[in-house]
């Protein structure tokens, strides 16, 4: 590894592409359940970030592609959102508003103009979204029933990211990251087949566009989504979070089949171990994925926002941990 310290931009980007890197970068979904507490002892989730030195920032801002009135007039209805009221409401807003980009040029001012971070923009893949609006089991079976309305949906949505993607990566964001979530704890929720026809298509013309344009694509998905893990790679995705060990999916297939295709963010669980492990299992824990990941193309982040169980006092354990193991 370099012994010269790098940019935490410098630093991230490295080790996405499995460069030399002076340390493993760190990151951490850590505020949304525990906001008064890290007030509280840090002052500020910025003070927290500042602390342990965060090389990221995830940048959650921007505009939205659903006209949000269209879609709570639907739920007042009370009846089942179908994909063809939604096709009919006209839901899709326009991406072309820049004066709804101004939040992420102030972020983008905030953290990567003045503190060198990594930025990576939020944006919505397919599975995900549609759940939310209709509730994943009327999803899935409309899918099933429906497949030319649920196409010419995630056409739409996909036209719309591609846009939203090209402006901001113009600002100056250094990766679009698609939010999809497709696995449960121990395997899809929707069949291999119908994820290549339906989803892979319409993420993979986002990704080349983000590639053509000269930035990073990654994927946030829960889950187990290893029968899919082929495609994650044919789709060209260049990080992954958080692949999701204690969801079926072993660090070794990974290490053994796809280090050389990706790079993964996470190994800080918050499902069982963070806010749940006596904090001996904790440091245990947390020193065996820096044995296993250590020096790899891996960004240290927990797996996702930390839970409302885990005490503040016990976040600080492990991030001061991880901060020493980051430099070791």
């Amino acid at each position: 590894m370099f012994k010269e310290e790098m940019t935490s931009t410098e630093r991230v980007r490295a080790t996405i592409l499995g460069q030399p890197a002076d340390r493993q970068p760190i990151y951490g979904w850590v505020y949304g359940n525990l906001t008064t507490e890290i007030d509280d002892m840090f002052g500020s989730l910025d003070g927290l970030e500042r602390k342990y030195e965060y090389d990221m920032a995830h940048l959650f801002t921007g505009p939205w592609p659903f006209y949000e009135d269209k879609i709570e007039d639907m739920r007042r209805t009370g009846e089942p959102i179908t994909p063809q009221m939604l096709l009919q409401a006209g839901i899709f807003q326009s991406p072309e508003k820049m004066e709804e980009y101004q939040p992420i040029v102030e972020d983008l001012k905030r953290y990567k103009a003045q503190h060198e971070r990594f930025c990576y923009i939020q944006t919505p893949g397919l599975l995900e979204p549609f759940n939310g609006l209709m509730g994943i089991e009327n999803h899935l079976l409309n899918m099933a029933l429906y497949p030319d309305e649920m196409e010419e949906l995630y056409s739409k949505l996909t036209q719309w990211r591609n846009d939203f993607a090209r402006h901001c990566i113009e600002l100056g964001v250094d990766m679009v990251h698609i939010s999809d979530d497709w696995g449960a704890q121990t395997d899809m929720l929707i069949s291999p087949n119908m994820w290549w026809n339906m989803i892979q298509p319409g993420l993979k013309e986002t990704v080349d566009i983000v590639h053509e344009n000269g930035s990073f694509a990654s994927l946030h998905s829960d889950g187990c989504i290893k029968r899919v893990l082929d495609g994650v790679v044919d789709i060209g995705f260049d990080l992954i979070h958080p692949y999701q060990e204690n969801a079926n999916m072993p660090y070794d297939i990974y290490l053994n089949n796809y280090a050389d295709k990706f790079a993964i963010m996470g190994g800080i669980n918050v499902q069982n171990a963070l806010g749940i492990m006596e904090r001996d299992d904790l440091e245990k824990d947390i020193r065996r994925i820096f044995g296993l990941l250590r020096g790899k193309r891996w960004v240290v982040c927990t797996s996702h926002f930390v839970q409302k169980h885990c005490k503040v006092e016990d976040l600080k354990f492990a991030y001061d941990l991880i901060y020493q193991l980051a430099r070791e």
